[in-house]
Parts: C-alpha cells; structure tokens; sequence
C-alpha cells in the first residue's frame, strides 16, 4: 500500500508540473499581446573642421644640378608649415621610404642616383590653410598631396546628440499611429541603437588635381559625406542615424 500510495503521490506531482507548463505555454500568456514596431530617425550636417592630409616629398636632381637632399626638404617643408600658421603639434611622420635605413647606403653604392623620401601628416581646420600651404611647397620635392581624412572635433558629440533625436522620432511616430487605430501607447519594450559607422575616405589629389576642377569624395559607411570641388570650402558632412523601437499597446 506504501509503494502505491508514493506512487499515485508521485503522478499527481508530475501532472501539476505539466500542466503549469502548457498555462505558461500557450498563447494568450505572453505579456505583450499587442505591440508595436516603429522607426526613427535623425540627421545634421556640420562642417569639417579636421582635415588630415599626407603629404609625400621625395628627393630631386635638377639637371646639371646637385641632387637635393632629404634632410634640406624636411627642413624646407617643416618651415613652410609654420610659415602657413600650422603648429607642429599637428603634423607628424606617416612613413619613410629609403631614409635612415640600414641598406640605403649599401643600395645607394650601386645606385647613387638613388632617392629617398619621407610623408607626412597635417591636421588642418579649414581648406583655407591648406591652400595657404601648397602656395609655398617646393613643387619638385612635393610627390603627392592627398587628403585622407575629414571629420569634426565634435562628431561624437553630434553622434549622441542624433541618437536621442531618432529615439523620440520614433516614439512620436509611435503615438500618432497608435492613437489612429484607437490604440494607447504602452512602455517601450525593445531599443536598438543603430551602428556607427562614420569614416572618411578620399578617392582623388588635392595637390595634383587642385588646378584641374576635380571632385574629390567624402564619405561615411552610409554615403554621408558629400562632394567638393577642388579650391572650394568643404560641403557639410552629412550625418544620419535610424533606431528601430518595439512599444506595447495597452
């Protein structure tokens, strides 16, 4: 009797917890029945105010001439940067080629004709200083001058800033089209934060297209920077965020 009395025990148990499994299964439990998906979204635009150029200089023989050496150009190109109001604490080494290296010399034995060079990059905070400092380069000893970068001192800020805009677009979206089907809004359920992804990429010369009217190309990962023309003031970048919000009905 003991063992049939723990038995029947034992299936009551079992079939309470089964069925507080299906009550909690089935479909009219979930907290949520009526819901809402919206979208929001927000954009600016700001004008660059940090410009990274690299600046590629090379050494050069005129003919009949002593060829022009590194360390005269770095001088010269250095004092063309204060000339034009450019700090130092702006402008840094992006990359030697054949200078101060160990087989230079060794190459060089071979090759005297041999030339070293050495890029730079300058941030700048107008186009306006950049045209002040090609006006002074050393056109010889200037190989390329190309704009690698354009963004605000500000972006991150900006980014916040249009984060908040699009999340109550998209609640303001989501009243509106709730109160047409004679609905309530109820508490947000679900935010998600759109990803960032601005960057600037330049596809052409500053300085070797600057007197050909070439376009030059910014843009961030959605398309957000625009087109200039070469010698004109930087276009604003365009920035844009969309947040996708999940709201429930009362």
């Amino acid at each position: 009797m003991k063992k049939i009395a723990m038995l029947c025990g034992s299936l009551l148990i079992l079939n309470l917890l089964f069925a507080q499994t299906a009550s909690t299964t089935q479909p009219g439990c979930y907290p949520f029945p009526k819901t809402i998906n919206v979208t929001g979204s927000a954009e600016m635009e700001v004008i660059p105010d940090e410009i990274y150029v690299q600046v590629d200089l090379r050494e050069y023989k005129k003919k009949g001439e002593e060829k022009v050496d590194i360390e005269k150009i770095k001088t010269d190109f250095l004092g063309y940067c204060r000339t034009a109001g450019i700090s130092e604490a702006n402008i840094s080494i992006a990359s030697f080629d054949g200078y101060n290296m160990a087989n230079i010399w060794r190459r060089r034995k071979k090759d005297p004709d041999l030339l070293a060079s050495i890029s730079y990059q300058v941030k700048f905070s107008s186009t306006k200083l950049i045209d002040d400092l090609v006006n002074l380069l050393d056109d010889q000893a200037t190989n390329n001058f190309r704009i690698t970068k354009a963004t605000h001192s500000k972006i991150a800020d900006y980014r916040k800033q249009l984060k908040i805009q699009a999340v109550k677009a998209a609640k303001e979206k989501a009243l509106y089209l709730t109160e047409a089907v004679s609905e309530q809004l109820g508490q947000a359920i679900e935010i998600t934060e759109p990803q960032e992804s601005i960057s600037s990429d330049v596809i052409s010369s500053y300085y070797n297209n600057k007197n050909k009217g070439s376009n030059e190309i910014y843009y961030d990962g959605k398309g957000g920077y625009s087109v200039t023309d070469a010698g004109v003031d930087f276009r604003k970048i365009k920035l844009r965020f969309e947040v996708k919000a999940l709201y429930a009905l009362k």
